[in-house]
């Protein structure tokens, strides 16, 4: 019997949670001892078994603590380091440490974010809670977030809680990562590295937002975007796949949906006003021909000159 408790404690014993229920389950597969012959249906004392399964979980718990704070506080000091590469306006840690919402919030997430893989009940979201009214981030524990993440002023920020946010992403202030329904189970968006998402972006839904992915200002996507690509507009469209890599910072450089629109209805409009001018002036000589020819139906007719520029002029 202390064969199956021993491999299933390798095999559950790989997080915290697994652990923990290994500990409950393992003390209740234990055989109930026969009064006369207490040892007669196990090997080892039962006291024994316990203490053995007690000691690969506890080394298990510590090996999961161990790591998981490893990680933590590798990711914090990536998101620490981030702001002075992407951020002109910081100009010393003490800055970044104290007037940065963005790191607060992050910091406050990933302690509850820890919490929420172990099962904590309401702590987390306390947390939450505490962190929101803090920094104006809304950010739900379940949401996973990689290293490097840089969430700029951040004042109005939402992620959900099964979104997942991929390493060295940039998110401006009023940004949606949220879902389309009440749904459950997956339902958030998925951003891949690298991904630059503008101010008052909304990216709704279970989609995937692949890796160096820019996203432009008061865009709406509700479709997958391919790595590499750039979305603008709403709803957000592919404006450039594959092309010349653009500085995360530099806003300029992006296309703009709504000037280029305006630009090409112009366009159009110039083209019907020079096709109106040439109906007009074949219609004013084939008048003339009519006069020269002696038809009696066009003598008494007002000449169009008058009438062919303001047609003109309104148009």
């Amino acid at each position: 019997m202390l064969q199956p408790i021993s491999s299933s404690a390798t095999a559950r014993g790989s997080t915290l949670p697994d652990a923990v229920d290994f500990l409950i389950d393992a003390q209740a597969s234990l055989p109930k001892a026969d009064e006369k012959k207490p040892f007669a249906r196990c090997p080892e004392p039962p006291d024994f078994r316990v203490k053995e399964a007690f000691k690969q979980s506890l080394a298990t718990i510590y090996k999961y603590t161990q790591n998981t704070v490893a990680e933590g506080l590798q990711a914090l000091w990536s998101d620490f380091q981030i702001i002075f590469e992407r951020d002109p306006a910081a100009r010393n840690w003490l800055e970044v440490l104290l007037c940065y919402p963005g790191l607060h919030a992050l910091v406050w997430h990933r302690f509850a974010h820890w919490l929420n893989l172990k099962r904590l009940p309401i702590i987390p979201r306390l947390i939450s809670a505490l962190a929101r009214f803090l920094t104006g981030i809304d950010i739900h524990p379940g949401a996973v977030i990689g290293k490097g993440v840089f969430i700029d002023h951040g004042m109005g920020v939402v992620i959900g809680e099964t979104a997942i946010v991929g390493d060295y992403a940039l998110i401006y202030q009023g940004v949606t990562l949220g879902g389309t329904g009440k749904e459950s189970g997956k339902r958030h968006p998925t951003l891949g590295k690298n991904v630059v998402v503008s101010a008052g972006v909304k990216v709704l839904g279970n989609i995937q937002i692949g890796d160096n992915v820019r996203i432009g200002a008061g865009s709406i996507v509700l479709q997958d975007v391919p790595p590499d690509c750039t979305v603008v507009g709403i709803p957000g469209r592919i404006v450039r796949r594959l092309g010349q890599r653009l500085d995360p910072l530099d806003h300029g450089k992006l296309p703009d949906t709504q000037a280029s629109l305006l630009q090409e209805l112009l366009k159009r409009v110039e083209r019907l006003e020079k096709q109106l001018q040439t109906l007009h002036i074949g219609s004013y000589r084939r008048t003339l021909e009519q006069e020269r020819d002696g038809d009696s139906t066009c003598k008494n007719s007002p000449a169009p000159e008058n009438s062919y520029q303001n047609d003109v002029y309104t148009v």
